[in-house]
């Protein structure tokens, strides 16, 4: 009996801001009662469409098959009855996307993966409205045997949005795709972003378990469902870093990865990205009494137009050498600017 698990195959409208992108299917096995004793690859070969040995071997080394509740062999000889659960990335399609010659930022490079830093205004991969001068066109000009996922955007396994800067990886090889992108389905990746924040939130510390799912107003928006029958549970750990009164900047520690889950949080609980003008943080929303506040703000939105957010940091499991691997980005001039003067400003106006 094979069961395609609708929920876990991810359309392209579901893709999180920071979620992985080979779009992942997952099938779920009962072993027929007759089946004869037979290899788990061969086996898996009849029965997950548009396949291959190579796909299917990458998939059992990186642990993303699962035979009765436990990762399993290819030599494995399946049984009657035995439960198999496979998550792999789909396979791609042919796509055409022209490599440019952009500079990119990468500052860890080896044979299984590279990490670099975007910056702000760059879209990870083309779209509507962005099918150049995009991430993916640039790696496919610097790195033409990447490994493609099933939008044919070679290496990613998971992005950030066009207007927030910071840390990527980019797998290598198949596998490294593979066995990264599974991480960040199983949500054991550790990622950490940097947020000013509109006001101070009451708790320096805290968790935002809310829901979150897109507008039906408006697509491009994301709504939080605190009643939890809409939406996808999304948690955000926090800890508000340093405190300007008006402003906060705030570190986040990501335990899913929806999309725009850093905004629709913040902005759910009162709390709006600074200078965020989908979520409203582009209007002056706290006061101060002095008389030249509202020009300061003003000055800081012209020094960050955009949402004040930077993926700071990425740990995971490196896929060869199997040990844990943390990388970290500095800030982009923009964000370290507007901090200092907020600094400044607190500092002067105590």
């Amino acid at each position: 009996m094979q069961e395609i698990e609708e929920n876990d195959n991810v359309s392209i409208d579901d893709l999180q801001e920071d979620e992985l992108v080979p779009l992942f299917e997952r099938y779920r096995f009962t072993v027929d009662k007759g089946q004869i004793p037979m290899r788990l690859d061969k086996y898996l070969l009849h029965k997950v469409p548009n396949t291959s040995r190579n796909r299917m071997q990458n998939g059992i080394d990186a642990g993303a098959i699962i035979v009765n509740q436990k990762p399993s062999k290819a030599a494995y000889k399946v049984k009657p009855l035995d439960e198999i659960v496979v998550s792999l990335p789909k396979p791609a399609f042919n796509t055409e996307i022209i490599p440019q010659n952009i500079p990119l930022d990468i500052f860890y490079e080896d044979q299984e993966l590279l990490i670099l830093n975007k910056k702000a205004g760059m879209v990870v991969h083309p779209a509507h409205g962005n099918w150049d001068g995009t991430l993916i066109n640039a790696l496919l000009y610097h790195f033409q045997e990447l490994p493609e996922n099933s939008d044919g955007r070679v290496g990613l396994v998971h992005r950030i949005d066009k207007d927030t800067s910071g840390i990527l990886v980019i797998a290598k090889t198949d596998f490294s795709m593979t066995y990264l992108a599974k991480q960040f389905f199983d949500h054991t990746i550790e990622r950490t972003y940097y947020a000013l924040v509109w006001g101070v939130p009451k708790n320096s510390k805290g968790i935002i378990d809310v829901n979150l799912g897109r507008s039906l107003k408006d697509r491009r928006i994301i709504n939080a469902y605190p009643e939890g029958d809409t939406g996808k549970r999304a948690i955000t750990h926090y800890e508000v870093l340093e405190n300007f009164d008006c402003v906060s900047l705030v570190k986040c520690n990501l335990e899913t990865g929806r999309t725009h889950q850093i905004r629709a949080h913040f902005k759910y609980i009162g709390h709006p990205l600074f200078s965020d003008a989908s979520y409203g943080g582009d209007k002056i929303l706290r006061q101060a009494n002095h008389h030249k506040y509202q020009q300061f703000v003003e000055n800081c939105f012209k020094i960050i137009p955009r949402q004040a957010l930077h993926a700071k940091s990425l740990g995971f499991k490196h896929p060869t050498k199997q040990e844990w691997v943390q990388f970290e980005s500095e800030l982009p001039d923009d964000f370290k600017e507007v901090l200092e003067k907020w600094r400044n400003w607190k500092e002067n106006n105590d």
